[in-house]
């Protein structure tokens, strides 16, 4: 008896020595939040490697596709926490120096707190332990995603590379639909299947593409008729909106857009694609469907884009559903069209101005379109500042306006103020947001670039367009807005 106890109590006195010794050894060696910083840096270092190669490759395994999702997912995820934690503690690093980052420009840090607020104080050290939560979660994430990636990896290599030049990733945003790709290969994975039916080869196949406005339809769309099997594939590719549906309807090979003609196949394959606003009447589309059947080639394929749920009862197969790419994907995107290959850490105000502005423009591409541009083309604190309080002023009025703060829908009238605020007359941008061919069509000659629009002195007459931006897709689509001047009293 005594020699059992005898050695339970060693086993206890052992397992309590090497207890205390590990939490010595941890509470020692315990790294600090700027040495977890590092680390992140590392590890997403590593997926980026990953994730660019795997741009580069074509993958069409689904399961690949959807492991390289949650692979960019977390990489997104990362680098949105380590921005936001590196200039939290700058601007903290500077008020303990006595600085003041903001005191000649006005930049609001919407992660950094009061220091006029004692309850704001004691948020603050909240604040402080919950962003080391977050820290430790995102960084074992991370370590997760890479030690399962090894076989997507052995994987990867195996896949054809895609027939490109090599470019900085800056313009692989631009070449690719980004955050998109599995949806891209759904939709091409379509456009190229064989009916296996020889039958159902005389009935072209419907697939539905569902989603809101500005969540990215229309590129997505652009982006696979954009690919160059899917231009090997059919003789013709021809786009419809509801504006020309019902010429559609009657002449479906005289009438839309010729997106692409390959006249060395003759009378092939045709894709149609159809843009609508919300639903189409059934009796319409049974005319459309039929006049399809009969004067396009067997083979032949139909997409069809819209806001209303309800035309997927028109589909063959299942819809595809798109939704608004998360908050972290979009400050990654921001950021890489407007930085390029620039260092944030080597221009800290103006990457917390472009914080600001991308959480203002809550993942709006349009948004990110006009003004990536902008801040690109004027590298300096003076002009993003600026744009910065245009964007502050477009919202407060949308509010005031409407009650609502979300200008970018351009589901009502949008009021602009120029950034000098000369006079107290308004810009209204209308709703409608016209497209035309930079390759075929003249641009009027009165048309203001968006650069004179919000910060130039040029003053248009009565209703006038707006040139926002060119698409980097042929045909090069040019962009405009519809606008007009009026005269608002005070607030």
């Amino acid at each position: 008896m005594e020699v059992i106890f005898s050695a339970v109590m060693n086993e206890l006195a052992s397992r309590s020595i090497s207890f205390l010794v590990d939490r010595y050894l941890k509470q020692k060696a315990a790294p600090t939040k700027e040495e977890r910083l590092r680390s992140l840096q590392r590890l997403l270092l590593r997926l980026r490697v990953i994730a660019d190669e795997a741009d580069g490759r074509l993958i069409t395994n689904q399961a690949m596709l959807h492991q390289l999702s949650i692979l960019k997912k977390e990489m997104y995820r990362g680098y949105y926490t380590l921005d936001r934690l590196l200039h939290t503690l700058d601007v903290f690093s500077c008020r303990a120096n006595g600085e003041d980052k903001t005191k000649d420009h006005r930049v609001h840090y919407f992660f950094a707190q009061s220091e006029f607020n004692p309850a704001k104080r004691v948020c603050f050290c909240n604040e402080g332990a919950a962003h080391a939560e977050l820290l430790e979660q995102v960084l074992g994430s991370i370590r997760d995603v890479i030690e399962d990636v090894s076989e997507f990896v052995m994987l990867l290599c195996k896949c054809p590379r895609l027939n490109r030049q090599p470019y900085n990733m800056y313009l692989l945003l631009d070449k690719c639909m980004f955050g998109r790709q599995m949806e891209m290969e759904h939709i091409i994975n379509f456009l190229l299947q064989a009916e296996r039916d020889p039958s159902a080869a005389e009935n072209p196949s419907v697939l539905p593409i569902i989603g809101p406005m500005g969540v990215g339809k229309s590129t997505l769309i652009e982006h696979a008729c954009d690919n160059e099997r899917v231009r090997n594939h059919f003789s013709q590719i021809l786009c419809f909106n509801g504006d020309d549906f019902q010429d559609a309807v009657e002449t479906l090979r005289d009438s839309g857009k010729i997106k692409h003609q390959n006249r060395g196949m003759g009378g092939g394959r045709t894709l149609i694609v159809i843009e609508l606003l919300l639903d189409i009447d059934t009796n319409v589309w049974k005319r459309l469907y039929s006049a399809a059947r009969s004067r396009i080639g067997s083979g032949s394929k139909i997409i069809i884009a819209s806001r209303s749920d309800k035309i997927t009862r028109f589909g063959t197969t299942q819809p595809i559903r798109l939704q608004c790419i998360s908050r972290e994907a979009y400050w990654y995107f921001f950021k890489v069209r407007t930085f390029g290959s620039t260092s944030l850490e080597d221009h800290p105000k103006l990457t917390a101005i472009a914080m600001d502005m991308a959480r203002l423009l809550n993942r709006c591409f349009m948004g990110a379109a006009i003004f990536t541009g902008l801040l690109k083309a004027n590298f300096n604190i003076c002009f993003w500042s600026m744009a910065l309080s245009t964007i502050r002023n477009i919202k407060q009025k949308q509010v005031l306006m409407y009650g609502v703060a979300e200008p970018w829908q351009l589901a009502e009238p949008v009021y602009v103020r120029r950034a000098n605020k000369t006079s107290s007359e308004w810009f209204v941008i209308f709703a409608d947001c016209q497209t035309s061919s930079a390759e075929t069509e003249a641009e009027d000659p009165e048309t203001i670039s968006v650069h004179d629009f919000y910060f130039g002195n040029v003053r248009p007459r009565g209703n006038f367009k707006v040139h926002a931006w060119t698409s980097h897709l042929p045909p090069h689509y040019n962009y405009m807005f519809h606008c007009r001047i009026e005269a608002l009293p005070e607030e």
